[in-house]
């Protein structure tokens, strides 16, 4: 459920009409729903209910700050995979003892940053990275938390882009080798080694796989307390998905995935963390263009939009679905016809859809997809210079920019000619 619904023929974010929010800011645009956010954080947060638990938003799926702070003042911990990351969850009010720090390829200087001010844990994801966490820990005279990413080698059924637990991917330790591997950690000093993480990938729309994976974390919890080690947190990862489109095969709701949380790990007695972003932030944004042209090709009609891959490359990179519908509202029984929905840059990668069904459009028009609120703008660029759009939050019947358009001088005055020149 999100709050972007049709009212008197206009779609409407919250109780903000669209088409008022595309008058203040110009198009391309994204707009996020505060409701939509905080209804989604608490059904992770009631699902866990008579648990032991934090929901750490994973915010590499959308992370400006006024996201941030509406989800951290719910309650919410936060995930991050960066220093930058962690500085912004800080710059939000976030504090350290609810920031984790996950991400394959930490450097000193963002474990010493982290250390310094506050964390509530690395997710460690190799003997290599576990002995510099523990030298700057040894540095700085401080005990870092940690757990130890393990990779139980499941099949996520999901886009090969975003699996991350099989055997062959770069993420965490072999499950196998987990026993070594927490004997090292135990062994060097700087280091308190207090539970277990996973996360086998993204936008999974079946339990199966999760419960696979969290039967064998139980099984290595039990295994590693037998041989000496604290195991009192265990850290799930995310990667619940949403629905991309409107059709009944729905992705299991988090309470279905909280009772199925409650059945392979409950017994424990064990903290659960939790990290999802995608579910949270999905279906709380969309992004808003507007038509430039209809162009009618061989065999083909195409709708040029003034947003393009750089403000929303899901399609691109993933080939990824994305519901497309007319803010002004299509008279009932309208008749729709197929166009091919691309954007204005040189690319012929630079297409949303194929032969969608839309109703007939013109210049000038809105349309929205729908489901943009993760991964896309976080993902954006400014390739052919062209200019980040804004992001826009609604909150009832209020909106307030939260990212401005830059100019582009902006742009430009960025780049230093060399004296040479």
């Amino acid at each position: 459920m999100d709050h972007f619904l049709y009212r008197d023929g206009a779609l409407f974010a919250e109780d903000v009409p669209i088409s008022e929010i595309a008058a203040a800011v110009g198009t391309p645009f994204y707009v996020y729903s505060t409701a939509t956010l905080l209804r989604h954080f608490k059904l992770f947060d009631d699902a866990l209910e008579g648990t032991d638990h934090l929901v750490c938003y994973a915010m590499k799926a959308a992370s400006n700050q006024a996201i941030l702070k509406t989800l951290a003042q719910a309650g919410a911990g936060m995930d991050v995979v960066s220093g930058g990351e962690y500085l912004r969850a800080k710059a939000a009010g976030v504090p350290g003892d609810k920031i984790v720090f996950s991400g394959v390829g930490k450097t000193a200087e963002e474990i010493r940053t982290a250390l310094t001010g506050g964390i509530r844990q690395f997710n460690v994801e190799s003997e290599p990275e576990m002995q510099v966490i523990s030298a700057v820990a040894q540095e700085l005279g401080v005990i870092a938390p940690i757990t130890v990413r393990v990779n139980p080698d499941v099949d996520a059924k999901t886009h090969a882009k975003i699996a991350t637990g099989k055997s062959e991917n770069k993420f965490g330790i072999p499950i196998s080798r987990a026993s070594e591997v927490y004997a090292l950690a135990a062994s060097l000093p700087g280091l308190e080694v207090i539970g277990i993480d996973v996360h086998i990938g993204s936008q999974l729309t079946e339990l199966d796989p999760f419960e696979l994976a969290y039967n064998k974390v139980a099984e290595l919890t039990e295994r590693l307390r037998a041989e000496g080690h604290t195991i009192r947190r265990l850290d799930l990862g995310g990667g619940l998905g949403i629905p991309y489109t409107r059709s009944n095969d729905a992705p299991p709701l988090p309470v279905e995935y909280g009772a199925m949380i409650k059945k392979t790990l409950g017994h424990l007695g064990c903290e659960i963390e939790i990290e999802p972003g995608r579910l949270i932030a999905g279906n709380a944004g969309l992004m808003v263009s507007k038509v430039i042209y209809v162009k009618s090709g061989e065999g083909r009609d195409f709708l040029i939009l003034d947003g393009a891959m750089n403000d929303l490359i899901r399609p691109a990179m993933y080939e990824a679905h994305h519901d497309i519908v007319a803010v002004e509202e299509p008279a009932a029984g309208v008749e729709q016809q197929p166009y091919d929905i691309v954007g204005p840059v040189c690319e012929s990668g630079d297409t949303f859809a194929k032969q969608r069904n839309m109703p007939p459009l013109k210049s000038g028009d809105l349309i929205a997809f729908r489901s943009a609120g993760a991964y896309g703008a976080v993902m954006s660029s400014e390739y052919n210079t062209r200019p980040l759009i804004p992001e826009v939050l609604v909150h009832g019947d209020q909106f307030a920019v939260i990212r401005e358009r830059p100019s582009f001088d902006e742009i430009i005055n960025r780049d230093t000619i060399p004296e040479w020149l």
